[in-house]
């Protein structure tokens, strides 16, 4: 019985090892993927020159999860903006995702969809912000001519300050965002599926 115990106390103690051992290279490869997150974010701000060159110098150990890390926080970083002057961070990421690539030209050409993807979205977004100011404009003039006679002071009122048209705007944006958001997520998907392999 004594036999029993004392193996059935080594199986306990090697499982307890191995679980031990198994959540350290979790927890090793957590911490591995956090410090590419830090070296990306230092690359987008500019305080490291050549992210190519950082992760060459990583431990071939270690480099899987660090690239994934880094990977994962650029590609946060490409997002549908609003504003043309907010691009300069989305194709600031593309840059180094193209140096983690080493210059792969599969990457060039998802990268190159993505920057027409971006510009195309502001683009369409413009448009339609455009033709949604000329609808309501029409319904403005009236309004601008009701008042005038009521108030007997001429007024100019900007489609925006409709509330309808703030609610079809947001509406008309939800979809563009959703739309367009969609097939930014396929390429982003297409990225971390080739640098992440």
């Amino acid at each position: 019985m004594a036999e029993i115990k004392s193996t059935m106390e080594m199986v306990l103690a090697r499982a307890a090892r191995m679980a031990a051992s198994a959540g350290e290279s979790d927890f090793s490869a957590e911490e591995k993927g956090k410090e590419g997150m830090r070296l990306a974010a230092a690359y987008m701000r500019d305080e490291v020159q050549s992210l190519g060159g950082r992760l060459a110098a990583v431990a071939p150990a270690d480099l899987a999860p660090v690239r994934k890390g880094a990977v994962e926080s650029l590609l946060r970083n490409i997002f549908l903006s609003r504003e043309a002057e907010k691009q300069g961070s989305a194709e600031k990421a593309m840059q180094g995702l193209v140096e983690i690539g080493q210059g792969d030209g599969q990457l060039l050409q998802v990268f190159a969809e993505m920057k027409k993807l971006l510009a195309g979205y502001l683009q369409h977004r413009e448009q339609l912000r455009q033709q949604l100011e000329a609808q309501f404009a029409q319904q403005m003039e009236l309004m601008e001519k009701s008042l005038a006679k009521q108030t007997g002071v001429a007024m100019k009122l900007q489609p925006a300050q409709h509330p309808k048209f703030q609610e079809e705007w947001g509406r008309i944006q939800t979809q563009l965002d959703e739309q367009y958001g969609r097939a930014l997520q396929e390429l982003k998907d297409l990225v971390a599926e080739h640098l992440c392999r």
